[in-house]
């Protein structure tokens, strides 16, 4: 691979003294290094902040109740422990939220259980938070289904977008404080 003519390859004395400004300084083929700033971490998506603030809400809820939270890759739990971990993540019994989309689905959900729990301190409105994420989570299913452009049911349904971005605004704002808390809480 030749370097382009515009481009100077570095002299082993330019490399020393542009990597000397991080503390690096190379003696005899050896690496020294004296760096004290590591680099950022990379910066989580709000999608991420979000869904790291709830699990670290579900994950506090379950251990509260005695309960090991499920992680990747972990070796089930008997069958019974199972149940009682979705029963207490997801709630139990009847569901008591519903909403029939414009394509016939009913999509229910539980106001207990610690996903719900979560999503009242993030969002702080559960049940609202349901209604409008599940609309707009199911837009392209409604164009589809109306046989109308994405555009038009995104122009329809304006309102419940905006409340939307309201309240993942919201839930974002509570994710990074939450997260900010634990972190400071973590290193003092």
């Amino acid at each position: 691979m030749t370097t382009p003519p515009s481009t100077p390859s570095p002299t082993p004395t330019t490399l020393a003294v542009g990597l000397l400004g991080c503390g690096l300084l190379l003696l005899g083929g050896a690496a020294l290094t004296g760096c004290t700033a590591a680099p950022a971490p990379p910066r989580l998506s709000p999608d991420d902040v979000i869904k790291a603030a709830t699990q670290r809400l579900t994950d506090d809820c379950l251990v509260r109740q005695g309960l090991t939270p499920p992680r990747p890759g972990q070796s089930p739990p008997p069958d019974a422990e199972r149940e009682r971990v979705a029963e207490a993540m997801f709630g139990a019994g009847r569901t008591e939220l519903s909403l029939r989309l414009p394509t016939g689905y009913v999509v229910h959900a539980h106001t207990d259980g610690c996903l719900a729990a979560a999503q009242r301190r993030l969002y702080g409105d559960q049940r609202r938070w349901f209604r409008t994420s599940t609309i707009v989570n199911n837009l392209k299913p409604e164009a589809a289904h109306s046989d109308r452009t994405l555009a038009e049911v995104r122009a329809d349904r304006s309102a419940e977008l905006a409340d939307w971005r309201r309240l993942r605004t919201r839930a974002l704002t509570e994710a990074e404080a939450l997260l900010q808390r634990r972190n400071d809480h973590a290193s003092s």
